[in-house]
């Protein structure tokens, strides 16, 4: 999987855009901090936080050891040296036959809970060895660069936010047509890293969802849509609204954490609030930091992590 980098005010408001890119789990990525931001003059932060992060790759399973195997004698063997073995070893000692010595390292593999390797779950060809896995041929014709599908493959390269968009744009009016919904989806610009879908039509509810959560599957599956079509370095990030739930909601989240704030500076006491999604939280973070007084710090595991504000 490709690395993504993203900014925020802050570490965790850079490592929360990039959970977004990817569409994972906190716990399901790797981050590396590029920058932090500096403390400027009066506690200021000055600069934005910039982190590399990535799905983290599967480990693969690892091998058991294998065991040094040496030759058996063949049929042609004179009979003598056969004879001497057994008559120098004698059936009582350790020197048993090569079937009991392989059952004895299977039960040893079997008590130590360990996987037999690929070596030592083949088959036997009839001369005693092991038989070698046959890789399919690749079809006859076909260009390396092209799936079995026909499809080509995607090639590793920088996306910016436009060509994302474009992407989900053609999710989107799939999605409403596959449910029957007459809409529209327009574009806006927030800056020159953000862009925002907008849907907007009637009985979109549906869409929706109880506290937004169909809304925000919605915005997995579109993410998730992307990376499959589009391979590479994402840059920026496209946000999907239906029936303007999230911008009714961003305005309710501002003034309720706002409130929030005033009481912890008053207090002195800091506040956790309910566990949100990413997007939510961001509103959360940008909300605080243009209100002096106050901290916030994000807390738990996805799906139940929160934001907490603290006094400066």
């Amino acid at each position: 999987m490709e690395w993504v980098e993203t900014t925020g005010r802050t570490v965790e408001e850079a490592k929360d855009a990039a959970l977004d890119q990817l569409g994972v789990d906190e716990q399901d990525a790797e981050f590396e901090v590029l920058e932090e931001p500096r403390t400027g003059l009066f506690g200021r932060t000055r600069g934005e936080a910039r982190v590399r992060a990535r799905i983290e790759p599967t480990k693969p399973r690892p091998k058991v050891e294998r065991r040094d195997r040496k030759r058996r004698p063949t049929k042609d063997k004179p009979s003598g040296s056969a004879s001497g073995s057994r008559s120098g070893s004698g059936r009582g000692n350790g020197g048993g036959s090569a079937a009991t010595k392989e059952r004895g390292s299977a039960a040893t593999e079997a008590d130590e809970g360990t996987a037999p390797d690929d070596a030592a779950t083949a088959p036997k060809t009839p001369s005693g060895g092991r038989a070698k896995k046959q890789r399919a041929p690749r079809p006859a014709g076909r260009p390396s660069g092209e799936s079995q599908t026909g499809e080509a493959t995607m090639t590793s390269e920088d996306v910016n936010v436009d060509e994302q968009a474009d992407l989900m744009t053609t999710f989107l009016e799939g999605l409403l047509e596959a449910f029957g919904a007459t809409g529209t989806v327009a574009r806006t610009k927030i800056d020159d890293d953000t862009i925002e879908l907008q849907v907007e039509g009637d009985d979109l509810g549906l869409l929706i969802g109880p506290k937004g959560a169909t809304l925000q599957a919605v915005q997995e599956l579109a993410r998730t849509y992307v990376q499959r079509k589009a391979a590479g370095t994402h840059h920026g990030r496209v946000r999907i609204d239906i029936g303007g739930y999230r911008q009714r909601r961003r305005e309710a989240l501002e003034r309720f954490t706002t409130q929030v704030a005033e009481q912890v500076i008053d207090s002195g006491v800091q506040k956790a609030l309910e566990p949100m999604n990413a997007a939510d939280r961001k509103v959360v973070h940008d909300t605080v930091n243009d209100i002096d007084g106050v901290v916030t710090s994000s807390e738990g595991d996805e799906p139940r992590r929160r934001v907490v504000i603290s006094p400066a």
